[in-house]
């Protein structure tokens, strides 16, 4: 075995300032995590309760096998913006009678769980992981529709939602619907679009329009139960295959429709792994507070994957990328992690050929970002860093396999394109509360813009004005910052979640394991033109 050794002094003051700093930050995201727990509020959750329902978690849990994780994804979602932290949306991960599914929840303590524009991005990307890994998709629903002060930006990209449930049943990738109150207008197509459905007796709801508008619409006088009732439903217009006497029983009648599913995963689950030899708490103290200073990402690899052990590729060439060979809960995996910020010719196009070869091997790709971008100076311009970055970004970008990113720390500019940010589709991506993510870092994009502003007067013979140059410098550099920071990136649906240090194993492991339910192939060619 090659085990990595470890350097980490977690008596040094500097350790224990970066695990404070860290500690705090986390603070921060569980005041954030806190209000999406707490969904509409006391108020909302009793009058829930007391009309006999359950909340959106709590149904999820009995959904579940006993003793089991729900990995929560884009719990933050909206963070920042006008509506409710989570947006009314629970989706995540989870294992029901042995198949991992995902699952999603309407929280309709939250207006009722009406969808808002961020409720529809959170469903989409639930849906887009969903396919990418072949996972049966599970709608616990309960919502209003639409929220309709803001359907201007959810009408027309919302049409997608069903499109989604469509192409999942023409895969062969099961799709389920249990429907516990309201599930009106554009929501009724939830149902009306999965390959199995479920209504909860007197309390499910299913129609197009409800009373009021059918009385607009044709002047004709109906009720809630004769129009979309679930007994309705389930000897009248068949939509509804199975009725349930109530809430849990809806969720148990669930599980046996998955359990019926016939589901094999496409790998078999490996044999149980052994663990770090390195303490997990230890992660805390790695990442230093200002992103600018250098860490060791052997430090991290070493409290993540199995037995600490990694075989390092190329590791005397391009030092400033760490690349190698690991198994983490079992499961092979090919790692890319940045060691200092700056991507420079030597580590991109050692990272295209190790990214070539883990297509080679069919082994998925773990990136771990801590980058500034790739280095820029007239020399490095003519050595060819062009070419070179582009030649990473085009081998992430034609890798067939599954990428999984964790943002550590600085992930700025095309670095975060070549480590495969959000837009070149890893399967998953999360982010520590130490990362930060833009075009590049928030003094640096203040100083371009002064330096422009400088030319400017310059070139028309005009006097600079220094104070206001000055005022303009710690205002991009305010919006900057804030804009780089996780809470900003996860409310806008950037990354998956905002995780603990501590849990990237486990997050990992779930997220390596919900992969493997789909073939694990790699591209044959298909790259491209490299430019040499």
């Amino acid at each position: 075995m090659t085990v990595l050794a470890t350097a980490l002094d977690t008596a040094d003051e500097a350790y224990a300032q970066r695990r404070a700093e860290m500690l705090a930050k986390l603070a921060e995201v569980e005041e954030a995590h806190g209000q999406a727990l707490a969904g509409g509020g006391e108020k909302y959750l009793a009058r829930h309760r007391k009309r006999g329902k359950l909340p959106a978690r709590e149904r999820i849990e009995l959904l579940i096998d006993p003793d089991t994780p729900f990995l929560e994804l884009s719990p933050l979602a909206a963070w920042g913006s006008d509506y409710a932290v989570g947006a009314a949306l629970v989706t995540g991960i989870g294992v029901v009678e042995g198949v991992e599914c995902l699952i999603t929840a309407n929280d309709p303590t939250v207006r009722g769980g009406a969808s808002n524009p961020w409720t529809l991005k959170k469903a989409l990307r639930a849906n887009e992981i969903a396919y990418a890994n072949r996972l049966p998709v599970i709608s616990l629903v309960e919502s209003g529709g639409a929220d309709l002060p803001s359907q201007k930006e959810i009408f027309i990209p919302g049409g997608a939602l069903f499109r989604d449930l469509t192409r999942l049943s023409a895969a062969g990738i099961p799709t389920v619907a249990v429907v516990f109150g309201n599930s009106t207008a554009g929501g009724a197509y939830v149902p009306g679009m999965s390959d199995h459905v479920i209504m909860v007796k007197e309390r499910a709801k299913v129609f197009l329009g409800g009373p009021p508008l059918v009385k607009m619409a044709t002047g004709e006088e109906s009720d809630d139960e004769s129009l979309g009732g679930a007994e309705m439903h389930a000897r009248t217009s068949g939509l509804a295959d199975h009725l349930a006497l109530d809430e849990p029983d809806a969720l148990r009648q669930a599980r046996r429709v998955v359990a019926r599913l016939n589901r094999r995963k496409a790998h078999p689950d490996p044999a149980p792994a052994p663990p770090p030899r390195y303490d997990a708490e230890e992660l805390l103290g790695i990442v230093p507070g200002d992103l600018k200073a250098p860490f060791d990402p052997g430090e991290v690899i070493a409290r993540i994957v199995d037995g600490s052990d990694f075989d390092a590729f190329k590791p005397l060439y391009g030092t400033s990328l760490t690349c190698g060979w690991a198994a983490l809960h079992g499961y092979p995996v090919g790692i890319l992690a940045n060691a200092r910020g700056v991507l420079f010719s030597e580590e991109s196009q050692k990272a295209a050929q190790f990214i070539q070869l883990a297509n080679q091997r069919d082994i998925p790709l773990l990136f771990l970002h801590n980058t500034t971008g790739y280095m820029v100076g007239r020399e490095y311009e003519q050595g060819g860093i062009i070419k070179h970055g582009a030649m990473m970004i085009n081998a992430v970008a034609n890798s067939k396999v599954p990428h999984l990113s964790v943002l550590m720390g600085a992930s700025y500019g095309a670095g975060h394109y070549g480590m495969c940010g959000r837009a070149y589709d890893p399967r998953f991506l999360f982010s520590w509360p130490t990362a930060k993510s833009a075009v590049m870092g928030p003094q640096q994009l203040a100083g371009v813009l002064s330096i422009v502003a400088r030319a400017s007067a310059a070139a028309k013979g005009q006097p600079y004005d220094e104070e206001a140059d000055a005022g303009l410098r710690a205002m991009v550099e305010q919006q900057i910052e804030s804009e780089s920071l996780p809470l900003f990136l996860s409310g806008r649906l950037y990354d998956d979640g905002v995780i603990d240090p501590r849990d990237t194993r486990t997050v990992l492991g779930l997220c390596l394991s919900a992969v493997h339910t789909a073939p694990v192939e790699g591209a044959r060619g298909g790259f491209g033109v490299f430019r040499m």
